[in-house]
């Protein structure tokens, strides 16, 4: 019976040295690369953010085109009745000179001739032109593409916030799920000793050795074990299905965690980096930059806007087109504002204050960072001393459950002792399956925190 105790006690511990036990350097799961690398594909988020940077490289392309010259078709026809006219005195003119035409040669060739009224709206009147303009001075084209340009930093720089963030929470999510895996197995393989404890336990009590007290209490260990199984099975559902979720894929599909090892640390991460490439402050620098163009566009209103035009058309009426209808009209225009109230002014000082208050934003944003870097950093240290306790106690509730084994094994002690010893054994490990994962999701946050995770943006 005691050999066989042994045998499912080494198959136990076997799988807490190969998650804990053993100190070996960090590596980095490539499996979980792929899964990032999907997400950046899938994630619903950051195609909603990808959308947005689209939008504004479109917007930049607009700007630029506002240096191009502009082609439009104009056209438009008039039917009139009515209105104003014009009175055109032509008999009043022409019949004293017919008069005496007629007079001079005794005839009556030139006839008398009645005053006109001319209506002033055109009637049966058609314009058709081609207008072709192009700026040649506008200091606003100039300053929105610069603004364009940076609205892009900003929303490239919101991208990779939003990616450097989902790389935490998948790795987060990804060892998460690892350690309900492990809780689990941990689980499972308590079971086996408590039906191992049950089985003897029964033998002994139908030889007529032990009473049904240590039988009972193993019934009952076994019902309690059964039940935190069924529940560390629902926390690993709900991890695999949140992992899916990240990725955007079905939430019941597998997840491949064999390429996870096991990670302790003898010394501080490689390189403390600080925050210089947190997207935040490259979004926030972006921002004073637009600021700054702003001002400048609004102080450029003294500028004077000049275009020039070209006109092709023809007028004429009814469907009359040759030669007399045809027409060109080229010119210039001008517009300079010599006084608009001060509302050039007032742009220009509410662009100031909100560079102002940009600056102040970046310098709390870079304040925050540190303070959260120095957070994640001392929680880092903090896990990693867990981690450490969690492995120098498993050493000795390993000995500690052999020892009170061996004495019940010779009669010398209850069972409800070395159901505490092996309580402690299995307290003990799912302890460390908890802390390697902390230490994982640690070294995420720290990633994260002074983001050095490599992020291509062609993603």
């Amino acid at each position: 019976m005691y050999t066989s105790f042994i045998k499912i006690l080494s198959f136990v511990t076997a799988w807490v040295i190969l998650t804990g036990g053993m100190a070996s350097a960090q590596q980095q799961d490539p499996r979980l690369d792929v899964y990032i690398s999907d997400a950046f594909s899938n994630n619903q988020g950051l195609k909603q953010q990808k959308f947005d940077l689209d939008r504004a490289m479109f917007a930049l392309r607009e700007a630029k085109s506002m240096y191009l010259p502009s082609v439009s078709m104009l056209g438009s026809y008039t039917k009139a009745s009515g209105g104003r006219t014009i009175d055109v005195p032509v008999g009043d003119l022409i019949n004293p000179i017919y008069t005496a035409l007629n007079e001079l040669t005794s005839s009556s060739k030139f006839p008398q001739l009645s005053n006109t009224s001319e209506q002033l709206n055109p009637d049966n009147f058609y314009d058709v032109k081609l207008r072709t303009s192009l700026p040649l001075i506008n200091a606003e084209i100039r300053y929105n593409k610069l603004i364009k340009q940076q609205l892009i930093s900003i929303q490239q720089a919101s991208v990779n916030v939003y990616k450097r963030a989902l790389v935490k929470d998948i790795k987060t999510a990804y060892y998460q799920y690892y350690q309900s895996l492990q809780g689990v197995e941990a689980y499972k393989s308590a079971l086996l000793l408590i039906n191992e404890n049950i089985r003897v336990n029964a033998s002994l009590l139908k030889n007529g050795v032990r009473n049904g007290t240590a039988l009972l209490r193993a019934q009952t260990e076994q019902q309690k074990i059964n039940a935190a199984l069924i529940s560390a099975q629902k926390n690993t559902e709900n991890a695999r299905a949140y992992f899916n979720f990240l990725l955007n894929r079905p939430l019941g599909d597998s997840i491949d965690t064999s390429g996870i090892h096991p990670i302790v640390f003898t010394s501080e991460p490689d390189s403390i980096r600080g925050v210089d490439n947190r997207e935040e402050l490259k979004q926030l620098k972006a921002t004073q930059q637009v600021n700054s163009l702003d001002y400048k566009l609004q102080r450029s209103a003294i500028i004077p806007k000049l275009n020039t035009f070209l006109d092709l058309g023809s007028q004429g009426t009814g469907t009359t087109f040759n030669g007399n209808t045809r027409y060109y009209l080229w010119g210039v225009n001008l517009q300079w504002d010599l006084f608009t109230g001060g509302k050039n002014k007032y742009r220009a000082a509410q662009s100031q204050a909100s560079l102002n208050a940009t600056a102040a934003k970046l310098e709390e944003t870079e304040d925050a960072l540190k303070l959260t870097l120095l957070q994640s950093l001392n929680n880092y240290r903090s896990v990693k001393a867990a981690d450490k306790s969690a492995r120098a106690a498993l050493t000795f509730a390993e000995k500690y459950f052999r020892d009170q084994l061996k004495a019940y094994q010779a009669g010398q002690l209850l069972y409800l002792e070395l159901l505490d010893a092996q309580d402690q054994l299995i307290s003990t490990k799912l302890r460390i399956a908890e802390t390697q994962a902390d230490l994982q999701i640690s070294i995420a946050e720290l990633e994260r925190n002074q983001a050095t995770y490599p992020i291509d943006n062609s993603n």
